[in-house]
């Protein structure tokens, strides 16, 4: 299934986007949150390395990991769409942050 995030990487591939181009549309886009809450026991860090991973989440993060894998992006190429994911999903903790502040101070 397509996303915006393998269609990104396609146009990378195709030479119709440059990686600076991509990694400036990942600085802006909207990352899915995938992450599952820290275990905060030693049994809830067994239980959950005998789990396996959560299913794939298309226009995630998910989208360039596999990308890698297959060998469709190098190395350089991923650690600067990985920043630009991650630069994105701070920006969306801050915001959170914010706003639940804001929320927090009209009660």
């Amino acid at each position: 299934m397509a996303s915006e995030v393998t269609e990104l990487i396609s146009a990378l591939r195709a030479g119709s986007m440059t990686l600076d181009e991509v990694a400036q549309r990942f600085r802006e886009r909207h990352w899915p949150d995938v992450a599952t809450p820290e275990p905060r026991t030693e049994l809830e860090l067994a239980a959950r390395s005998l789990k396996d991973p959560g299913p794939h989440v298309p226009g995630s993060f998910d989208d360039v990991l596999a990308a890698y894998d297959r060998h469709d992006l190098t190395l350089d190429e991923y650690q600067v769409l990985a920043q630009a994911a991650s630069d994105a999903m701070d920006a969306d903790d801050r915001r959170r942050q914010r706003q639940g502040g804001a929320a927090n101070s009209e009660t």
